[in-house]
């Protein structure tokens, strides 16, 4: 069965599409951007500050679903330049236990002001 999953405390969806949906013991939560989810804009001008708030929002739809960064199997991560590369690592890693899940990063254009994107799935038993 599917399920949306939404939450006051990630960014309202800025196009058509849900914050997350749950099929069975999949979480699939869309790409967030450093959207404050109270001011409704970015508010961080640096790439940690950025992936901080980009992990936050990603925190909030996850729990929402009963799901933490634990579960998480599978990350997309989108870089405005891959130069944030190393600066970015440094900050995603402190989300994440010994484990990490898969990744794909890329360098590509986004949104104005956003320097990452990131996408998850996550599973549960």
């Amino acid at each position: 069965m599917k399920k949306v999953i939404q939450t006051e405390n990630a960014p309202k969806p800025v196009g058509p599409y849900s914050q997350g949906i749950q099929i069975d013991k999949f979480l699939f939560v869309s790409g967030q951007v450093a959207i404050d989810p109270k001011e409704g804009r970015i508010v961080a001008n640096d790439i940690q500050g950025q992936t901080v708030r980009v992990m936050d929002n990603i925190k909030a739809i996850l729990q929402a679903a009963g799901y933490s960064f634990s579960n998480v199997i599978q990350s997309n991560v989108y870089l405005s330049s891959m130069k944030l590369f190393s600066e970015f690592n440094s900050e995603y890693a402190k989300y994440f236990g010994k484990e990490f899940p898969a990744r794909v990063t890329v360098g590509i254009e986004l949104m104005p002001s956003a320097l990452v994107e990131i996408s998850v799935i996550a599973f549960k038993e």
